[in-house]
């Protein structure tokens, strides 16, 4: 059967015994966090992301595994299994090839072959099959009964024989598969009597396209349209091409002309009814899979960007979620983002009570930073907040609103704050994003924050799985603080889960805050291996062990111990001080289980102890204040913008008129663009030329050339 370790190891071109290193961590029980971050040494310092490509083609391979299992047990019950046939079973590692292999002896329907079969023209397909005959009609006429009514009834049941024969030909069909893949055309066009409802659609009226070249969000609209009924898809190849190299397969060069006649009729008649419906609908399958990998890559790398957002810092915060109608929700926040006042002001009615109202909450509550929403009447609440004289310095921000109502009326947000109402835990939400993206994105389903890309066409399992990784991983690049942390965060360390985090939540809350990882021991149900796979990860400020703080793993302790012993100093006298550090020779302490790349790690935590990847970040943005709504923006402008969310044909820019321009892809940069992430990031600030705007539908079209990012 299978060696998986070296089929992976030769699909993702890596060393074989580093993989099997990895599979054997990944059966311990160890997370890919944890693998990438404190076992370098066992896998030759493979990155998270190939640790990750390893675990998904182990598991896909485990299942392609139990499929081959099967397979061969289905075929041997009938008594058709020979050692050729499980041989190539055996060898076999595409699962194509294995669906093709095991065709001809799958339960199927009643077919029209079936029917033949039951006839008794099994025989006659065989002769005729042989191309020896010299006349098919004279060997056919012993085939004639009462229920075959005559030859030409004879040689079409036949025929019917040897079309299912030649559809389930593995080499027939992997030639048909494989040039559909590479020439196939797809094709679409609006379903007769759809026309009005399909307007959204326009671009795909008399669509086609070599599939080669399709991209992954134009294929995902057309099945859409597909879905939807509005839209008819078809994919078209040059037949006349396909069946002359499918009769090189199955017509004998010296074959008599009347039985290669006919057998050339089966294979004409198999590739237009079986063979290429069947192909056609794999490929589809096989397109569509691979347009989903692509749309969920651009969701998982979206989704970590806005993740791994800089934070504003621990400052005390306003925010804002804006309204005209209901006015403007206005919370106040400690540095912790603990709720310490709401109210409601009117600054479009009661403009200066509401400025003198808000003024007032920046001094009684120390507020450092306004978070303003950027939902409806944002704008407008902007250009306000922005001539009020405050008592001392504040900035103002404005933050995406995106997934907050989805928050705000969870179950989560209910426990957290059962005494409010929706709107006050959406401006807390608002708030909270400003302080700590990561924190509180964690607590929305990521569908909902509105970075992806036909995200609810995509295979929803696989999107989950990506998205769910994708906040691990940014959870355990940055680490928590176990004192603050909430569940849903602590739920993403590496080893945790949703119970332990609970239960740790749980201690916190009846013992205090926790003094040291060892404590963490005396959490119900943290057991050795959940304690090795998260503690690293976990962050205790103000720990008697300095090291508490930061990403040394407590296994590693007693070599910084050492380190330190040796520089006759303190250990806390390590941390932070270049010089002392530049003075360790890491070789020294090289050992049969510890090897440069993790001293190497050990050192660089030492000179930045505790280090957030995420750079702070404070600087303010603005909106053109005379830019408004969608009627104020002309061609030719050159405007201010964020980036709002990036798919695979350009990026969203917000401009301040609450509907995102599109920068196409070939409007991104002087330079052909292949990805858009090469050029942009999520909420960056741009620059952008407004090149079309369209009213009627509300779009607006950008560009990014010859302008500079802010």
């Amino acid at each position: 059967m299978i060696d998986i370790p070296g089929e992976i190891a030769r699909r993702l071109g890596l060393n074989q015994r580093n993989v099997e290193s990895v599979l054997s961590l990944l059966d311990e029980g160890c997370t890919i966090p944890f693998i990438s971050r404190y076992r370098k040494e066992c896998t030759g310092s493979l990155n998270e992301v190939d640790i990750r490509d390893i675990e998904t083609q182990y598991q896909q391979l485990q299942t392609f595994q139990k499929r081959q299992a099967y397979v061969l047990e289905t075929i041997e019950k009938s008594g058709a299994l020979t050692d050729e046939l499980r041989d190539k079973i055996e060898s076999c590692t595409d699962a194509a090839v294995l669906e093709d292999l095991y065709l001809p002896y799958k339960p199927k329907r009643r077919t029209r072959a079936t029917v033949a079969r039951e006839l008794g023209l099994e025989p006659l397909a065989k002769i005729i099959m042989a191309q020896n005959s010299r006349n098919i009609e004279a060997a056919a006429q012993k085939y004639v009964t009462d229920k075959v009514e005559n030859v030409e009834a004879a040689i079409s049941g036949a025929c019917d024989i040897i079309a299912e024969w030649v559809s389930e030909h593995p080499k027939a069909r992997s030639w048909v598969r494989k040039e559909v893949l590479k020439r196939g055309i797809i094709k679409s066009k609006f379903v007769k009597g759809k026309e009005e409802e399909a307007q959204n659609y326009l671009n795909y009226e008399n669509f086609s396209r070599p599939m080669s070249k399709c991209p992954s969000h134009q294929y995902l609209a057309l099945k859409r349209g597909e879905r939807e009924g509005l839209l008819k898809l078809s994919v078209n190849i040059n037949d006349e091409d396909m069946l002359r190299s499918i009769d090189t397969i199955f017509v004998r060069k010296e074959a008599t002309h009347d039985s290669a006649d006919t057998v050339r009729r089966a294979v004409e008649d198999s590739y237009n009814r079986l063979t290429f419906p069947s192909i056609e609908n794999e490929a589809s399958s096989i397109w569509k899979e691979r347009a989903d990998e692509e749309a969920i890559k651009m969701f998982a790398d979206n989704l970590r960007q806005l993740l791994m957002e800089a934070p504003l810092g621990h400052k005390n915060v306003m925010a804002i979620d804006p309204g005209f109608r209901t006015g403007c929700k206005v919370v106040c926040l400690d540095a912790q983002g603990n709720l310490k006042y709401n109210t409601v002001i009117y600054p479009q009615r009661e403009r200066v009570s509401s400025a003198l109202k808000v003024a007032k909450l920046v001094d009684d509550y120390a507020i450092e930073a306004i978070a303003l929403g950027n939902g409806t009447a944002s704008r407008e609440t902007e250009q306000f907040l922005r001539v009020i004289h405050y008592p001392h310095d504040v900035k103002i921000f404005v933050v995406s609103e995106s997934g907050a109502s989805v928050y705000s009326a969870s179950d989560l947000a209910r426990e957290e704050f059962p005494d409010y109402d929706v709107t006050v835990r959406g401006a807390v939400s608002i708030g909270r994003r400003l302080i700590d993206p990561l924190a509180e994105l964690v607590k929305i389903d990521p569908k909902s924050i509105g970075v992806g890309q036909y995200q609810h066409d995509v295979d929803q399992g696989a999107l989950k799985d990506s998205l769910d990784y994708t906040v691990m991983s940014c959870v355990n690049q940055v680490g928590v603080n176990v004192n603050t942390a909430s569940v849903q965060l602590l739920s993403y360390i590496s080893g945790i889960g949703p119970a332990l985090a609970t239960n740790i939540v749980a201690y916190r809350a009846e013992n205090g805050d926790f003094t040291s990882r060892k404590q963490l021991m005396k959490v119900p149900r943290m057991g050795a291996k959940a304690f090795e796979q998260s503690a690293g990860f976990l962050r205790i400020p103000n720990a008697k062990q300095p090291l508490d703080n930061t990403a040394v793993h407590p296994e590693s302790y007693p070599i910084v111990e050492k380190m330190a012993a040796d520089l006759g100093v303190k250990m806390q006298d390590l941390l932070s001080n270049k010089d002392l550090i530049a003075q360790i020779d890491i070789k020294k302490y090289v050992t049969d289980t510890v090897g440069l790349p993790t001293l190497t790690d050990i050192i660089e935590e030492l000179k930045r102890p505790g280090r957030d990847p995420r750079e702070t970040d404070e600087e303010e943005f603005s909106f053109d204040p005379n830019i408004t709504d969608i009627e104020d923006v002309k061609p030719g402008m050159v405007l201010n913008g964020i980036v709002d969310n990036i798919t695979a044909f350009g990026a969203f820019i917000d401009i301040g008129v609450h509907e995102s321009g599109l920068v196409h892809i070939s409007q991104m940069a002087d330079k052909r663009v292949n990805n858009p992430h090469d050029v942009v990031k999520l909420k960056q600030r741009v620059k952008v030329r407004v090149l079309d705007v369209d009213l009627r539908r509300r779009r607006i079209s950008l560009s990014m050339k010859g302008t500079s990012n802010l």
